[in-house]
């Protein structure tokens, strides 16, 4: 996309704290090989590498280094990149390092804040990097939501906030999706409340060009979530096309276009999200295993459906469990994954035990106790033997300890045989396992919350296996365009230029559309809106986009024709400073049918804000037209919405808010200023700062009351942050009584070491007990 601005390249430079160790060379070459991404070469946790070590000794490692996190390293051209995080309360920090794969020494990290997260405890770096095979470009997602894309060296190629662009929601457990490369994508996924016709929470994949970061589509193949996946998406081919199978947040299992994005078919499974990576097997079978708490956990079998819906706008087929299940026994896990040796499945159950398991018929050969729980490591395999990481090493903690925090978990290598799993090595590490090994080069690596263990033979390894090409189809004839990107934000007066591309009846791509000025647009308004509004903007002789001058936010979508191919795109227009809203234009031609009220008029929200819909809405409240919590809905009792862009810095944001309530009960109100929350809350009768309420939340939970405030009174909020040169800030706010004077003193500042330098305004709510809080007269202006 071109633009008359560079917002990607903006937020990088505001966000990131670098950190390069010794003399860097360039590290991308024509042939990348490793071990690229966390499921391993063949995407089901093994390897054909032979070599590798039947025992290790913690005491005696190749290198450890002291980056702890949750994930799984992965391996390219030498060098070995990971997540992790380091820093202390405020100042801790999540990110993306690189150390020499032979040696461990750092050669270079990118650390990242945490930000407006709902992250509990160190759940952090539940994400595995990404590597790319064709450029050696390394592909990240933070728990906060950040995406980016690095070259092996480190530099910065692209960068997304999903939270600000995409409305990516965060949760307790922290489970974030690793990236994965196809081709031209990256394709990740994540719980998503965004604007328009994916304003609904939904679990989405969107994929995007790999190199400039481009948005090419977004899907919701699932109904509604019941839980955040971090399961990771499984590439086969269907029926001629190339398809994404994945286990979803709705307790389904869903199958997708790999290609464009639309949803082929879907099978509900379970009552919560489903968060092990699913295997295919000899591409007719998938096996996927859950636990939840609603019901007893299973491994299922079942055979991949043939059925395939006769065009996108079919929507995908919902096929209920009993017409494709093989066959299911009562074994569950949560978070670990299964992985697939020939005809035998290989998972850790809740409990700890190792399971040995076929494939075709779901006999169970033999258990192992290995440990008094498991989560979120997997078994890999290679050369004969299984690498298997554990939560806690039995030694370690007893079952009836329940805490968050152990000290030492255990790691086995094990030779499976026809009866039983032979334990030929098996060792405490520092620090818990969340992560799964790595099998590369003769060596093995394992990230705990302490540290990086490298065990095995220093240099090359002759058993190293060759990668397998993969050969995929010629395109046929042109049936569909396809634009990139596929969802644009601009200014006013702003202009975007698309690449227009013919796609042939799977998705693969034909050529570029030759000439964009032929393709006939026109605004389009999807038969399902609700809001039937439009972007403002037109396309001029020349195909390009051109946002109108007018400073009005506006959304829309427009339908791209050429003879009978279509495509789409979506977009907004955002105004720059000073942004205002007073709600007066919204006419309030809907009428609620909650069962609690009688029929009461509103208006849906300003359409091109993100994560609005269905949290708030527009009503009439003390003559004037407002912004009101939603509260017929439990599960958007707590809401964020985001109303600028995450590029966006050094401003001030205002605001007139009002709780409902009473003497014993209210809700909390607040605005979003960079990436902080200030908010003022009811019950404790505070005006607080936070960003992670684990992290950064002054004044902290057991302090007194610094603000006395009432319901059912309108005050004015005010706030502002101030970052200085050497990263440090100090974030100021202060509210009182609308339509008093203004008072001199900031009611509250907060200081932060490592503070956040950009980050769109927003608005927050929290009706917990079914008392609406208002939000009128929002002002955000540039500081001078």
């Amino acid at each position: 996309m071109k633009t008359t601005r560079d917002g990607a390249q903006a937020m990088w430079r505001g966000a990131a704290v670098a950190v390069a160790i010794g003399s860097l060379t360039s590290a991308a070459q024509a042939e990348v090989q490793g071990w690229l991404a966390w499921r391993g070469p063949f995407q089901n946790g093994t390897s054909a590498e032979t070599g590798l070590p039947d025992k290790v000794d913690p005491a005696k490692p190749l290198w450890t280094a002291p980056f702890p996190g949750q994930s799984t390293p992965v391996i390219a051209n030498g060098r070995l990149f990971i997540m992790g995080y380091l820093g202390e309360g405020a100042d801790l920090q999540e990110g993306v390092a690189c150390f020499d794969a032979e040696k461990g020494t750092r050669l270079w990290e990118r650390r990242y804040n945490d930000f407006l997260s709902d992250t509990i405890y160190l759940r952090y770096s539940t994400s595995s990097p990404t590597v790319d095979p064709e450029t050696g470009n390394v592909y990240m997602q933070g728990t906060q939501g950040l995406l980016g894309a690095f070259t092996a060296d480190g530099q910065p190629i692209w960068m997304h906030s999903m939270m600000e662009k995409n409305g990516r929601l965060t949760f307790p457990n922290s489970r974030t999706a690793s990236p994965l490369v196809d081709r031209d994508l990256v394709i990740t996924r994540g719980i998503t409340a965004n604007w328009g016709a994916q304003g609904a929470a939904g679990d989405r994949f969107y994929a995007f060009d790999k190199k400039t970061g481009d948005l090419v589509w977004a899907s919701s193949p699932g109904d509604r979530p019941r839980d955040n996946s971090f399961a990771q998406g499984y590439l086969t081919w269907l029926k001629g096309k190339r398809v994404l199978i994945s286990a979803a947040g709705d307790g389904s299992v869903v199958c997708l276009n790999a290609r464009t994005g639309d949803a082929l078919w879907r099978v509900p499974l379970a009552k919560a999200g489903i968060n092990a990576t699913a295997v295919v097997h000899n591409n007719d079978k998938v096996i996927v295993i859950y636990g939840t708490p609603y019901e007893p956990g299973q491994m299922v079998a079942m055979r991949i459906p043939d059925e395939l819906p006769k065009t996108p706008a079919d929507g995908p087929l919902v096929l209920e469990r009993s017409q494709v299940e093989l066959w299911s026994i009562d074994v569950s896990t949560s978070t670990s994954s299964p992985i697939l040796v020939g005809d035998r499945i290989y998972v850790v159950a809740e409990k700890g035990d190792l399971c040995a398991i076929d494939v075709n018929t779901g006999k169970q050969y033999w258990k192992l106790k290995l440990g008094i729980e498991q989560r979120n490591a997997s078994p890999v395999f290679a050369d004969g033997k299984l690498y298997v990481p554990i939560l806690d090493d039995p030694g370690a903690k007893s079952a009836s300890d329940t805490s968050e925090v152990g000290s030492k978990g255990g790691f086995y290598i094990i030779r499976p045989g026809e009866n039983e799993g032979k334990i030929l090595s098996h060792v405490q590490v520092d620090g818990r396992c969340f992560g799964t090994a790595t099998l590369y080069n003769g060596k093995i690596y394992l990230q705990t919350t302490e540290k990086i263990y490298c065990w095995g033979k220093p240099g090359p390894n002759p058993g190293l296996a060759k990668p397998v090409a993969e050969a995929w189809p010629s395109p046929g004839q042109a049936a569909q365009l396809q634009f990139v990107p596929a969802e644009v934000v601009l200014h006013p007066g702003e202009t975007a230029s698309f690449r227009a591309r013919k796609l042939d009846g799977h998705g693969f791509f034909v050529e570029d559309v030759k000439t964009p000025a032929s393709l006939q647009w026109a605004s389009y308004i999807p038969p399902t809106a609700r809001v039937r509004a439009t972007m403002k903007g037109k396309f001029n002789a020349e195909g390009r986009l051109v946002a109108d001058s007018d400073p009005v936010a506006s959304a829309g979508a427009y339908e791209a024709r050429l003879g009978e191919l279509k495509g789409y795109i979506r977009g907004r227009v955002l105004p720059g400073f000073p942004l205002k809203q007073d709600f007066e234009s919204f006419q309030l031609s809907e009428t609620t049918t909650n069962a609690f009220e009688p029929p009461t008029p509103f208006a849906y929200p300003p359409l091109p804000w993100i994560g609005a819909r269905f949290k708030f809405e527009v009503r009439e409240k003390d003559g004037a037209k407002v912004l009101a919590k939603t509260i017929d809905n439990k599960f958007f009792q707590r809401a964020t919405v985001f109303i600028g862009e995450p590029d966006m810095k050094n401003y001030t944001i205002q605001a007139d808010v009002m709780s409902e309530g009473n003497r014993r009960k209210m809700s909390e109100v607040g605005l979003i200023n960079q990436r902080y929350l200030i908010v003022m809350k009811g019950n404790e009768q505070k005006i607080e700062v936070n960003s992670n309420q684990e992290r950064l939340r002054v004044p902290a939970a057991e302090e007194p009351s610094n603000f006395k405030w009432s319901p059912n009174v309108w005050y004015t909020l005010k706030s502002r942050v101030d970052v200085s040169p050497d990263g440090s800030g100090v974030v100021r706010a202060k509210a009182w009584k609308r339509g008093d004077p203004e008072p001199e003193a900031w009611s509250i500042e907060v200081p932060h070491q490592t503070a956040h330098r950009t980050g769109s305004p927003g608005l927050f709510g929290f009706s917990p007990q079914e008392m609406r809080v208002f939000i009128d007269n929002v002002v955000v202006t540039s500081n001078p």
